[in-house]
């Protein structure tokens, strides 16, 4: 039985530690080791966002157990076409992220494995979506930032995966870090929270890439 229950939890480690390391690759590597993971899924149709059939998506959803989070969180945003400037209407915007202490709660549903701190919207005709989720850990004893690991489904194109949202209180969000995102990446992804009406509220507005490749029906 302590055999048993010691397998187990070796298993639920091996498994966070995996998912931390090994589902998106990052544009930047962080001073002292910080966050580069690298995509999981073999092809685009295994990305987590197509895991939802539901058909209507709203432009607002809430993530599991938010309600019982203490550092309740509001993403609200638009999203733009590639040229920056125009609102793009019915994106799906998916999201999923560790918990408070920067574990991945995965469950298991029809033998297939997720992440169960994960939301999905669709934003409307003006491109605004609004996400109510809960500030994430970051796991410490493997350098890993705080982060919210964003997908992006346009209608008649393939889904792909944007940079994390960081987040700016985030100790292990450098310096050195932030000089190379000013550079190279983009510093917008990282969210500056205010506090309202009891939660903490951040705005991350998001550019569509260009090129994408169309869906195949």
């Amino acid at each position: 039985m302590v055999l048993l229950l010691i397998s187990t939890n070796l298993e639920v480690l091996l498994i966070n530690i995996l998912m931390k390391n090994s589902i998106y690759l990052f544009s930047f590597i962080c001073f002292l080791g910080a966050s580069c993971l690298v995509s999981a899924q073999d092809s685009i149709k295994q990305l987590p966002i197509y895991d939802s059939t539901e058909l209507n998506l709203m432009s607002s959803d809430t993530i599991p157990d938010y309600d019982t989070k203490i550092n309740k969180l509001k993403i609200t945003g638009t999203i733009y076409e590639s040229d920056g400037v125009t609102p793009a209407k019915d994106v799906i915007l998916y999201v999923e992220q560790p918990d408070e202490n920067g574990d991945f709660d995965l469950r298991e549903t029809n033998d297939k494995r997720y992440v169960y701190h994960r939301s999905w919207v669709k934003t409307d005709a003006n491109g605004r979506y609004t996400l109510y989720t809960f500030v994430p850990g970051g796991d410490r004893r493997f350098n890993q930032l705080q982060q919210v690991y964003p997908i992006i489904k346009e209608a008649t194109k393939e889904a792909y995966v944007i940079e994390t949202f960081l987040f700016d209180e985030d100790p292990l969000l450098t310096k050195t870090c932030r000089k190379r995102m000013a550079k190279k990446g983009d510093p917008t992804r990282i969210l500056k929270l205010k506090s309202e009406d009891g939660i903490f509220v951040a705005e991350r507005n998001i550019t569509l890439k260009k090129d994408v490749v169309i869906a195949k029906s």
